[in-house]
């Protein structure tokens, strides 16, 4: 399983803004070249995370991005969900599966305490862990 380009630009997007400090904007042409993401990518990422409630945007001289939450309240889970929507290792993970062999399917309980342990960790790993890792 890889997490899409999309998601990995957002996470690297409220990293930058994590680290600015609390109520500090940035630019997103600013972001986009810091964090080397296509302005026009970023600007629907911002969208996205703004809709999620994870970001706050305001135009003008003194506009930018900031984040709507502490980093503390920001987890890994929370920016690729917002961007890639609910984690799904396998279709048959899903609540009322779909795939034909559910009751004879040796394989389903792998995947669904694979999917728990994966959304475990990302809920876990929160953005202040971030800011000053040591």
């Amino acid at each position: 399983m890889q997490i899409t380009r999309q998601a990995d630009y957002a996470i690297r997007a409220v990293l930058y803004l994590a680290r600015l400090g609390p109520s500090q904007r940035a630019a997103t042409s600013t972001v986009a070249l810091e964090q080397k993401i296509p302005p026009s990518f970023l600007a629907k990422i911002i969208s996205q995370l703004s809709i999620a409630g994870l970001l706050h945007t305001s135009r003008g001289a003194r506009g930018g991005v900031s984040l709507a939450r502490e980093p503390k309240e920001i987890s890994l889970l929370d920016v690729v969900e917002a961007i890639d929507g609910p984690i799904m290792l396998n279709e048959c993970v899903n609540d009322g599966g779909t795939c034909t062999f559910e009751k004879d399917c040796p394989l389903q309980p792998i995947w669904c305490e694979a999917q728990v342990g994966l959304v475990k960790s990302l809920k876990a790993a929160r953005f202040d862990a971030f800011i000053n890792p040591n």
